[in-house]
C-alpha cells in the first residue's frame, strides 16, 4: 500500500558532494516522520539523520556536513550530503513512519530499497 522511492546515490570523489531523494507514494493518511539508515559493509545500520515535527536529528558523525530535508507536498525527504568522506560509503535507506487510510491512527515503518554511496578516489 506504500512504497518508497529512492535516487541519488552513486560514486563520488572524497570531499564531494551527493543529494538523495525519498518519495513516498500510495494510500498515505500521515507521515510522522521520513528519515535515512545507513549500513556498511560487515557494520549494523544506523541512523543517519531524521526529520519529524521538531528539529531534524543528526547522527554525530555527520553533524556539519549533511543536511535532511522534508517537502510534505511531494511526501518527499532529501538529504544533502557535503565534504563525503570515505567512511560515509554505505547503502542508505529511506525510512517513514506513515499511518495509511485504512489505519488512520497507527503508524508503522516502511523502508526503501536502499541506494548504494561509494566515496573513494
Amino acid at each position: 500500500q506504500v512504497q518508497l522511492v529512492e535516487s541519488g546515490g552513486g560514486l563520488v570523489q572524497p570531499g564531494g558532494s551527493l543529494r538523495l531523494s525519498c518519495a513516498a507514494s500510495g494510500s498515505i493518511s500521515s507521515i510522522y516522520a521520513m528519515g535515512w539508515y545507513r549500513q556498511a559493509p560487515g557494520k549494523q545500520r544506523e541512523l543517519a539523520a531524521i526529520a519529524s515535527s521538531g528539529t531534524p536529528n543528526y547522527a554525530n558523525s555527520v553533524k556539519g556536513r549533511f543536511t535532511i530535508s522534508r517537502d510534505n507536498a511531494k511526501n518527499t525527504v532529501y538529504l544533502q550530503m557535503n565534504s563525503l568522506k570515505p567512511e560515509d560509503t554505505a547503502v542508505y535507506y529511506c525510512n517513514a513512519v506513515i499511518a495509511t487510510m485504512g489505519a488512520p491512527y497507527m503508524g508503522r515503518d516502511y523502508w526503501g530499497q536502499g541506494t548504494q554511496v561509494t566515496v573513494s578516489s
